[in-house]
């Protein structure tokens, strides 16, 4: 199982602007190629401009498919295109990240 931790910072004052273009645009083609993500959260404390998402993949293979469905999607295309015009982010960081053997851990399907 391979996690990908997204972290993402927009610019101050543009973070609910972001997440409804996304909601209106970007989650249906998203989640129609990567499903439903483990977590898509906001900050209640510290970066008040910062929220992750967290997808689960089988292994990279997966990932590298899932992804390249997504981006050869003409709706989803088109919200980065509209993502872009907002111009509300200023930086990301991913990790792919594995669980530990000691915990058993349900993945959403």
């Amino acid at each position: 199982m391979l996690i990908d931790v997204r972290t993402y910072e927009v610019r101050p004052g543009t973070l609910k602007a972001h997440l409804d273009l996304y909601a209106e645009y970007g989650k249906g083609p998203q989640s129609k190629h990567l499903g439903t993500p483990l977590a898509y959260l906001k900050t209640e404390t510290g970066n008040p401009n910062e929220y992750v998402h967290m997808w689960v993949y089988k292994d990279a293979g997966h990932r590298e498919a899932c992804r390249a469905a997504m981006w050869a999607d003409s709706d989803w295309l088109a919200y980065t295109k509209r993502s872009a015009e907002l111009g509300a982010l200023v930086q990301q960081n991913n990790r792919l990240m594995v669980p530990v053997d000691f915990f058993d851990f349900d993945a959403p399907t």
